[in-house]
């Protein structure tokens, strides 16, 4: 989707500690986010303090400086803070990226704020880079116990167990890049050159034994491996002497080791390439205003003392922006008609095909920005809403025509007005020349443009205003025989049966041009509702297949490393993952039936004008799909 983004200058804190020692969300870093409409890939970065987070980060950026840096023991970063670029190789993506107070700071010492600092970096981020120094051996990975107590600060639904481990969390937890620094190794096993990737992988393996010893040392690596999937590794050589490192938002990459200049470049490249857009259950796309969001709703249920919970999270954002999404549509819609309806319009015609355009896009833009619509209780209102501002209109159209047609009717017919007033028409013959008069007026009258779409029904009763006039007119022209009196007035009566029906025919085409309008309004949100469903049928999909192929490939992993029990365990899982997929294929062609019957019988209460059947109309649309 494209979209409004915005270029940061320069970091700003995203999530920071209040003066009583709780997190909260910075409103001004949310107003930046709220601008952001395209979808966002969200790197956030966590690791041990005064280890080289935010070097990182500003490379990711392109920029020397940006995140503070620091020279000294002390971590500079405090909370979470964030900037926003536009993302240099996707396209109407923004990259946003998330610095992160550096873990295990002893001037804090607060490990309960630790955990939550990485707990939301997990929440918040489509690739998750955790950054240590020297070597990923047991001593790194018992220092990210963080992740053994995920389960403690995240569930998933809310009757979760405490502690409970699921698949489900790989459907909301980012992609996992370790970076190390300063390393200084051989990427070597048993004498055969290695990967980085293999370098991890070989770090993660678990113990067969089943002792407390081995159980501490299995734990960690077996949380990585169910919580985060895919998964790289980056090793970095040390950048530069002693003295240099201290003066790193100074230097260029000339000022460096060629070989960390390489890796640096290495590591931003595989993320701009490989990091996701940021998606939630069932492959909802995350966009910067959704992300301020889902960052004020997680950092709440933190503050209020709760765990939160990812179903609850997607359900309250889904009302936040469910009804943000009719209101955006709302200002285009009323926004477009606005540039581009000149009033009157000529014909009603030429208005409906304003609205069309107008209203497309409106309810792509509901399309695009709402999620878990249930039961279409949104998309409803927003049509209703709609309907309601083109009626509003369409009635200033109505009145708009009508003043220009006064207006035009008393500049035309002026001078006839004028005979009336002196008497010009009461003396011998002057009923015939009356109706000459009457007859100039008003086919110079139909001739001019811009009297919009009551030109005949304003004319109508103006003339029968003057009917009583004319009558007057023709009774006093001695010049007529009784007869020729009787043949005027039918002629009159013929004529004002032929204004009259040119008025209804007028209404009558304005008429059937709104039951037009409606039946079109039902067709296009139909249309627009099921491309979102086969959409987001299509991403859920996507996401159960990577999910079941991130626990086959651990399944496959734990049979080659001699762990049957635990891949005959992992079964049962893989089988519930088939199961649900199979489940909402075959649900798939009913619940869209379900949803357009919905859509079909609530609008006919405020889109009278459309089809009556709108069971045929759903098999008619779902045709198209299936």
């Amino acid at each position: 989707m494209s979209g409004q983004t915005v270029s940061m200058k320069e970091p700003v804190c995203l999530i920071e500690n209040d003066s009583d020692g709780k997190l909260r969300v910075v409103r001004s870093a949310l107003d930046i986010l709220d601008k952001i409409d395209q979808h966002v890939v969200v790197v956030s970065v966590v690791g041990l303090y005064r280890t080289g987070k935010s070097y990182l980060m500003n490379k990711l950026a392109g920029e020397r400086k940006g995140f503070a840096l620091g020279a000294t023991i002390q971590s500079k970063t405090k909370g979470i803070w964030m900037w926003c670029v536009p993302h240099p190789e996707k396209r109407d993506h923004t990259l946003v990226l998330l610095d992160t107070e550096g873990l295990g700071d002893v001037e804090k010492g607060d490990e309960k704020n630790d955990n939550w600092i990485f707990s939301l970096a997990v929440l918040l981020s489509s690739t998750l880079v955790y950054n240590s120094l020297g070597t990923i051996d047991n001593n790194a990975l018992e220092k990210l116990h963080y992740v053994t107590e995920l389960t403690e600060h995240i569930k998933v639904k809310s009757n979760q167990r405490d502690g409970e481990e699921s698949s489900e969390y790989l459907r909301y937890f980012p992609s996992f890049v370790w970076t190390v620094r300063d390393f200084t190794l051989t990427l070597e096993v048993d004498g055969r050159p290695i990967t980085a990737n293999e370098y991890l992988e070989n770090a993660l393996k678990l113990r067969t034994g089943h002792s407390k010893k081995d159980q501490a040392y299995n734990l960690p690596r077996s949380c990585l491996r169910n919580y985060f999937s895919p998964r790289w590794c980056f090793v970095f050589e040390r950048p530069a002497s002693g003295d240099k490192m201290r003066r790193m938002e100074e230097l260029t990459d000339a000022d460096l080791e060629p070989a960390f200049v390489e890796q640096a470049k290495e590591f931003c490249d595989h993320v701009f390439k490989e990091a996701k857009t940021k998606t939630l259950k069932q492959g909802l796309k995350v966009t910067g205003r959704l992300l301020g969001n889902l960052a004020e709703t997680y950092v709440s249920a933190i503050r209020s003392g709760q765990i939160p919970c990812l179903d609850n999270a997607v359900l309250a954002l889904a009302q936040i922006e469910n009804s943000s999404a009719i209101e955006r549509a709302r200002a285009h819609y009323q926004k477009g008609m606005a540039d581009w309806v000149a009033y009157p319009t000529e014909t009603q015609e030429e208005l409906s095909e304003v609205h069309a355009v107008m209203e497309k896009e409106a309810v792509a833009i509901f399309i695009n920005n709402s999620f878990k619509d249930e039961d279409q209780k949104y998309q409803l209102e927003l049509m209703k809403v709609l309907q309601e501002e083109y009626e509003k209109i369409c009635e200033r159209n109505y009145k708009e025509s009508q003043k220009a047609c006064e207006s035009k009717i008393e500049c035309i017919f002026a001078p006839l007005e004028e005979k009336i007033r002196d008497g010009s028409y009461m003396t011998p013959g002057g009923y015939k020349e009356y109706c000459n008069d009457l007859k100039l007026a008003t086919s110079e009258y139909r001739s001019e443009g811009g009297r919009g779409v009551k030109a005949e029904e304003v004319l109508k009763e103006y003339l029968e205003r003057k009917a009583i006039i004319g009558q007057t007119i023709l009774s006093a022209d001695q010049s007529l025989t009784e007869a020729e009196q009787r043949a005027e007035a039918e002629q009159a009566k013929r004529e004002a049966s032929e204004r009259e029906n040119r008025a209804m025919e007028e209404q009558l085409v304005v008429q059937e041009r709104l039951r037009a309008d409606q039946q079109r309004t039902y067709e296009e949100n139909v249309n627009q509702l099921m491309e979102r469903m086969e959409r987001d049928s299509r991403n859920a999909v996507a996401e159960h297949d990577r999910v079941l192929q991130a626990r086959l490939k651990e399944q496959n992993d734990l049979l080659q490393q001699g762990f049957d029990d635990r891949a005959h365990q992992m079964q049962r899982e893989i089988d519930a993952l088939k199961g649900a997929k199979a489940q909402e294929e075959e649900k798939k062609p009913s619940f869209m039936s379900t949803a357009l019957d919905t859509v079909g019988t609530a609008a006919t209460l405020f889109l009278p004008g459309i089809l009556p059947k709108v069971g045929g109309m759903a098999v008619k649309w779902l045709s198209k799909w299936f």
